[in-house]
């Protein structure tokens, strides 16, 4: 497996979080972006059932326990790091193939997946070699689908600025030409924009299913987002995209 000096240090960083078995602090911001993974998950159950799926970048397969309930006829999951990828396997009583391997430059043959889905992955990677990656390996007519986190809010790049050591030295959130390019590159796709209100208001609400205020500011945001000029303020985005 070849790997740059960036993968490197994304492999090092990786193995380190996973060995810690702490979870990050940021993870107390995720319910405000609850109804992006929603969506998510509801995108691939009702898509996946007897397709080839690839999980890409599945750390310590999460997700990827998930998806196999939504019954695939093959589930396959990969990660750079080997520490989360032992964990997904001993943790695991599925059928999910468990891979070690560079997310930018994998071993799969070409046109090998009908969908190829990650969650805050792309972020990490060097998105050129990644999303071409992922086109090769996409079937005619496959898709796929991302969450990512988006970084053109000045408010929340201050809070990354203040925070270094919550997220590796590489990581880069994904801006408006990053946007552009994809869909450059893919026939269909469609952005979805999540993280404005919810995450303002986040100390105002515990459990979103249960609050009707998180209810009302997801509402407004899908209003806020419609507006173009306006979606700098999203914290993250849903990318569906299907390949030609």
């Amino acid at each position: 497996m070849s790997l740059s000096k960036t993968n490197l240090r994304e492999k090092e960083f990786h193995n380190k979080l996973h060995s810690s078995g702490e979870e990050r602090s940021e993870n107390k911001f995720y319910k405000a972006i609850s109804n992006l993974y929603e969506d998510f998950l509801l995108y691939l159950k009702n898509n996946t059932p007897n397709r080839k799926v690839l999980d890409y970048g599945c750390g310590k397969g999460i997700f990827a326990e998930k998806v196999t309930t939504f019954n695939p006829s093959k589930l396959t999951a990969i990660d750079i790091s080997e520490t989360a990828i032992g964990i997904a396997k001993n943790k695991s009583k599925n059928k999910i193939n468990f891979f070690v391997e560079n997310c930018e430059s994998t071993n799969f043959n070409s046109e090998s997946f009908d969908i190829v889905y990650g969650v805050g992955i792309l972020h990490h990677l060097n998105l050129q070699k990644a999303v071409n990656e992922i086109q090769r390996l996409l079937k005619k007519e496959g898709s796929l689908i991302f969450i990512e986190p988006l970084g053109t809010n000045p408010f929340i790049n201050f809070y990354r600025l203040l925070t270094p050591n919550s997220r590796s030295k590489d990581e880069h959130p994904l801006t408006f030409k990053d946007i552009k390019y994809l869909k450059s590159l893919f026939g269909k796709v469609e952005i979805n924009y999540y993280g404005f209100l919810t995450l303002l208001f986040l100390p105002l609400y515990k459990l979103p299913k249960e609050s009707r205020l998180f209810y009302l500011l997801s509402r407004v945001d899908k209003i806020i987002f419609k507006i173009p000029f306006l979606r700098f303020l999203a914290w993250s985005v849903l990318i569906e995209a299907k390949k030609n």
